[in-house]
């Protein structure tokens, strides 16, 4: 493993005496279904010394009231995309405006009544639709989380997407707070062997998971910054989350869902109805290829 990934508990002020600016990539505001106002972000970002990526799920208003908090914070604007076959995408926009107008014309109109859990548009419709804007595309906890498939490469491992989709993606999110290190090990080997960016984030819900895992590059501002993680001039630091953390989190969530429990069940039914017919029909060519003569 080269020093570039490093799962170890990041030194904010050391990372900072070495002319490093850390961002966590992967956090949700009250905005979606994480549980800290933005004002509790922002103070709690500058007591550690770290930047951060708000991407709620579906939503961009925390990213502009941040934006105009003006707190001395590196905030890099991003939107969480809850895709309706279930990878999730995470989007970097170099403008809050930029970020605004893509959610204005394609995300706002194709939001469901579970607002957090997925949109109308499926991974290939969102990628197609964000090449109309400079943005850096990220493949978000790419081997899903427990059974759903939340990432891409998993949804590519069973079939669902095509091997080459990953491809179109700028970034991996190599080590994510919320996976096990088997599965950020695995998203790191996908990064390297692809030759794509990386990126690091806690998928943090709730105030104490932030910056706990960061992306790491020189630059001192947000342009400069994402143009080192597609270049892949950054490194990675941070550790998951133990199991009391995810209780918590998962604790959190359950109370954010609740109100949305009809659509929401709704919502997993139509991304895993699928799953057995499409087996069937990997089963059926394994058994006829194995009866060919």
């Amino acid at each position: 493993m080269t020093r570039t990934v490093r799962f170890e508990e990041p030194d904010l002020p050391r990372l900072l005496s070495q002319g490093y600016s850390a961002v966590d990539m992967h956090y949700h505001t009250c905005h979606s279904d994480g549980s800290s106002s933005i004002n509790s972000v922002l103070k709690h970002a500058w007591r550690k010394g770290c930047g951060v990526a708000i991407t709620d799920h579906n939503a961009v208003s925390g990213v502009r009231e941040a934006v105009n908090a003006d707190s001395g914070v590196m905030i890099v604007p991003g939107i969480e995309v809850s895709s309706a076959d279930g990878p999730h995408i995470l989007l970097y926009f170099y403008t809050v405006s930029d970020l605004e107008h893509f959610y204005r014309r394609h995300i706002h109109e194709n939001k469901r009544k579970s607002p957090c859990l997925a949109i109308y548009l499926d991974s290939e419709a969102i990628m197609e639709r964000s090449r109309e804007y400079n943005c850096v595309r990220v493949a978000a906890h790419p081997y899903g989380y427990l059974m759903f498939n939340k990432g891409v490469q998993r949804c590519i491992d069973r079939c669902y997407l095509p091997p080459a989709f990953i491809e179109e993606f700028d970034g991996v999110e190599v080590l994510c707070g919320g996976m096990s290190r088997e599965m950020n090990m695995m998203a790191t080997e996908l990064s390297e062997g692809k030759n794509l960016g990386r990126t690091a984030g806690t998928d943090g819900h709730l105030l104490n998971d932030l910056g706990t895992v960061v992306t790491c590059s020189r630059a001192q501002d947000v342009d400069g910054f994402l143009s080192d993680v597609v270049k892949r001039r950054n490194i990675v630091v941070g550790k998951e989350k133990g199991a009391l953390a995810k209780g918590a989190t998962g604790t959190a969530l359950m109370s954010k869902y609740l109100k949305y429990a009809v659509p929401s069940l709704m919502i997993h039914y139509e991304q895993n109805a699928p799953r057995p017919a499409h087996a069937y029909r990997q089963w059926r060519r394994s058994k006829d290829r194995r009866e060919q003569p």
